[in-house]
């Protein structure tokens, strides 16, 4: 028998090379390239591909622009992520770590729409039984919802004109594979084809796609990059398995707002959506304790209050530590040599631990100024006032620049009881909000200043 030829795949954009090599020459990425057998030319590899029509050309002008009915979800939290709900054709594509809750997400919402919807759960990894158990597990009421155990992509593709849902969700994309491929399921070449042919087959029918991603150990969607291309919408599931809460982040989505954010909280019937998301990331303190900052962060239409937390101490070894938990650790150097430079207070012999509450990471520069005045709470022993809310990005000159959609932050403050607020000058209300003053600074020495007056 004839040995199978082989190529090599990058993992990242999908191009092949007869050989291997450390940087793939399609992207330029590097130790992306992984052995695959190489595919036989296929003339037809679907009944879908003749389906195209010739297309003719328009003026921008003439087209008339048109929003998309929403198809809600019956999930509040999981909506706004989405960006109200699903749209026909849309291809949405959610990953997640193992046990994160992905499927009991998905099949919750599926349970609710099933009512007003023609639903459709494809699993690839569980028996229609263990789905029927998660399902009654979670007391779910599943209505008209059909259900299919298949892997095989041209049966399910049957299956899906058979049955002609409005909606799908296709658990999971790396356990399917096409009969035209040789490769296994899961290969870059099985999960870039069978993607493509689930995403034409969303656009011509209109049904709504939802396909379930695993990650790699890194947190990256695994298989190659051009699927978060094909898909319309990409959401990360985030969350540790050993505390309650789930948050759900859109990093893509061509029908809403990106780095918008959905926080739930796990129990025994399930994904419960948190109507006060910023209960679950501030602690309980008994009395005023330093080191302690509460900021106002945006999490895309939506203010959340964070604490962050710094711990302050004495270094015993040559090189002092810079550790920060939901925080970039490169920013963190860099607003310890603004402060020496700018305020006068130096860190260089001290460890520096900073930690937002709740494992959330927070990526925006708004934050700088609760970090800053965490640390100088830490390092000299003063708590904060306890109803003190703190944004603001700070420059490499000291100056302290303003933070996007601050009346909001300050709204969402004020109505959770906090009654003093240091933002940026250039933040500040034109018209005063009820219960909270504002603490105008231009200087980081202007907010230390207040700090210690």
């Amino acid at each position: 028998m004839a040995k199978a030829k082989t190529n090599y795949s990058c993992s990242e954009c999908g191009g092949s090379s007869n050989k291997w090599q450390g940087q793939c020459a399609a992207c330029g990425a590097w130790n992306t390239l992984v052995e695959s057998i190489a595919e036989a030319p296929a003339g037809e590899r679907h009944r879908f591909a003749g389906l195209a029509k010739a297309s003719s050309l328009q003026l921008l002008a003439e087209v008339s622009a048109q929003d998309s009915p929403r198809v809600p979800t019956g999930i509040g939290e999981f909506d706004r992520v989405l960006g109200g709900g699903m749209v026909a054709g849309q291809v949405v594509l959610i990953g997640g770590d193992p046990g994160v809750g992905k499927s009991t997400l998905l099949l919750q919402a599926l349970a609710q729409m099933s009512g007003t919807h023609r639903a459709l759960y494809v699993s690839g990894e569980e028996s229609a039984a263990q789905v029927a158990l998660r399902a009654q597990r979670l007391a779910l009421a599943p209505g008209q919802m059909q259900l299919l155990a298949e892997i095989q992509l041209e049966r399910i593709l049957a299956a899906l004109e058979k049955a002609k849902p409005e909606i799908a969700v296709i658990d999971s994309i790396q356990t399917l594979y096409s009969e035209q491929l040789t490769s296994a399921p899961g290969s870059v070449a099985q999960v870039r084809e069978c993607v493509a042919q689930l995403a034409r087959y969303a656009k011509q029918s209109g049904t709504v796609v939802v396909l379930v991603g695993h990650v790699t150990k890194e947190g990256a969607l695994a298989g190659p990059r051009v699927v978060e291309h094909i898909v319309d919408t990409v959401l990360y599931f985030e969350g540790d398995t050993h505390q309650s809460f789930r948050l759900v982040r859109a990093f893509k989505n061509r029908f809403g707002a990106v780095n918008e954010l959905g926080v739930f909280a796990m129990t025994e019937r399930g994904l419960r959506g948190v109507a006060n998301p910023s209960a679950l990331f501030l602690s309980q303190h008994s009395g005023d304790v330093a080191g302690s900052c509460i900021l106002v962060t945006q999490e895309g239409t939506r203010p959340l209050l964070v604490e962050i937390q710094a711990l302050v101490d004495n270094s015993h070894a040559p090189n002092p530590r810079r550790l920060s938990v939901g925080l970039e650790q490169n920013r963190l150097a860099m607003l310890l040599a603004v402060l020496n430079r700018h305020a006068g207070i130096a860190c260089h012999d001290q460890d520096v631990f900073v930690n937002a509450v709740g494992g959330v990471r927070i990526s925006e520069p708004a934050a700088d100024l609760a970090v800053l005045l965490a640390i100088v709470s830490s390092l000299t022993n003063r708590p904060l006032p306890g109803k003190l809310a703190v944004f603001g990005e700070v420059g490499l000159a000291g100056e302290v620049r303003p933070a996007p959609r601050g009346q909001e932050r300050l709204r969402e403050a004020a109505k959770l009881g906090f009654t003093q607020a240091i933002i940026p000058a250039a933040n500040k209300p034109r018209q005063k909000i009820e219960g909270i003053e504002i603490i105008a600074v231009e200087r980081v020495a202007d907010a230390l200043a207040r700090f210690r007056g």
